[in-house]
């Protein structure tokens, strides 16, 4: 086989086993491309050529692109259309671990026309979540079988013996995305029924999950399952729900910092200035002085608590964070910027310690005689301290594993077009794949 040129667009933390693997095929030839060239030299392999790119200038990444067979879009997701219409100027294919956007869906024409493939969708969630559904969805069908309920929750937590913080929660990207993403309508079908739980109310709605006995778990929903009924073919399905997983003690301590204005992005002046965090605290809710009594006082004004625990809570939260000491801001010029800065600091995975994944998907099934049954798949991963974090893992060896099918333009990939692992001809060898080359799977379990 021909050597294949490929440019991975990326240097962060998810590029490393995406770039270690496909460095080891003798058919392969690996550029690492981003802004700042010395970020990838602690990804490279000797094989491995950098070079800089810069993905917001179109005619740069045009020129580039077409020098290969294939591009890997690592960088973040508002930019994968650029690397596309890159793609469809100099024919050459891509990759992305992102859902498809309206804007990707736009350009769907133009990819069938300029002969290349375009796949998305093949990192944790979206990615290892559509191979287990799209497997027990057609498996259920294939028996005359309908899925009356598909509820689905993944997480990406530390570990349980280092969340050792009032959000049980450490940053593996932007604390701002993070945040950020909790900012949204969730709308979901529950017993046949439409449900929208307002923005405002994302975190108040959260509700303890049970996986397994040992991990403490909340979920809520994510923006819009509804989607989910055609796009796994369950319009029988009454139920449907896609959600997030953390640990208990997070959306009650998050919903304090969204009842005192802490997910606003909008300039304000107290924020521009390193003063402490006392002082900017104070300030920005109104408090009677700096002092700690003051703080909680007019906190405890602002949010409602559902029991005491959430109050201590909340209370110990804000000390831990440094927001009731002599600790001075990071001067990012609004709330949430400053906020995102401290947690940052203070909420980062150390050396030593290591993440944890979990994924399930619990499907009710009914069959023509009347047989009901609950088919669980789950997925349970930690991080290696000192070796891959398990978010890296379960997102960067999937990707890797799907380049080297769209390489060989098998099968499904023989056609052009813009994918994404929803039909088993493309979901079942992933998976397949991934459980007997990397030992990464959902256990399955029918009760």
């Amino acid at each position: 086989m021909a050597t294949k040129k490929v440019l991975l667009l990326g240097s962060g933390f998810v590029a490393q086993p995406t770039i270690d693997i496909l460095s080891k095929e003798a058919d392969v030839e690996l550029t690492i491309g981003c802004r700042h060239p010395e970020d990838a030299k602690k990804l490279a392999h000797e094989n491995n050529k950098i070079i800089a790119v810069d993905a917001t200038k179109q005619e740069e990444l045009n020129k580039i692109v077409a020098q290969y067979d294939l591009a890997i879009s690592l960088i973040p997701y508002i930019y994968h259309t650029n690397v596309v219409k890159a793609g469809i100027a100099g024919h050459t294919d891509v990759v992305t671990t992102s859902y498809i956007s309206d804007a990707m869906r736009a350009l769907e024409p133009e990819i069938k026309k300029a002969g290349i493939v375009v796949m998305n969708e093949i990192g944790l969630d979206p990615g290892i979540d559509h191979l287990y559904a799209v497997r027990a969805i057609h498996e259920a069908h294939s028996k005359g079988g309908k899925v009356t309920s598909f509820i689905s929750f993944c997480g990406g937590l530390p570990a349980p013996e280092d969340s050792d913080n009032p959000l049980g929660y450490k940053f593996s990207w932007s604390a701002r995305g993070v945040l950020l993403a909790l900012q949204h309508t969730a709308h979901y079908y529950k017993n046949g029924k439409l449900v929208e739980v307002p923005a405002k109310e994302l975190m108040a709605s959260a509700k303890p999950y049970l996986v397994y006995p040992g991990y403490a778990l909340t979920c809520y929903p994510n923006r819009d399952s509804t989607q989910y009924k055609e796009l796994y073919n369950i319009p029988e399905a009454k139920t449907c729900i896609r959600g997030t997983l953390r640990f208990q003690g997070f959306c009650e301590f998050v919903q304090v910092l969204v009842d005192l204005g802490f997910l606003k992005d909008e300039a304000n002046p107290i924020f521009q200035k390193p003063i402490a965090w006392k002082d900017a605290l104070s300030q920005y809710i109104g408090a009677k002085s700096n002092s700690a009594e003051d703080i909680l006082a007019k906190v405890d004004t602002l949010t409602k608590y559902k029991n005491e625990t959430d109050k201590e809570r909340a209370h110990y939260g804000l000390k831990w964070l440094g927001m009731l000491s002599d600790t001075k801001i990071h001067p990012r010029g609004n709330a949430l910027d400053a906020l995102c800065a401290t947690m940052e600091d203070l909420m980062q995975l150390g050396p030593k310690e290591r993440d944890l994944v979990i994924l399930q998907h619990k499907f009710g099934i009914e069959y023509p005689d009347g047989k009901k049954e609950t088919r669980l798949s789950t997925l349970i991963d930690y991080g290696i301290p000192g070796g891959y974090t398990s978010m890296a893992r379960t997102v960067g060896i999937p990707c890797a594993v799907a380049c080297k099918f769209v390489l060989k333009h098998a099968g499904v990939f023989a056609t052009p077009g813009l994918y994404r692992p929803l039909t088993p001809e493309i979901s079942e060898p992933l998976l397949e794949a991934l459980k007997k080359d990397y030992g990464i799977y959902l256990v399955e379990k029918t009760l």
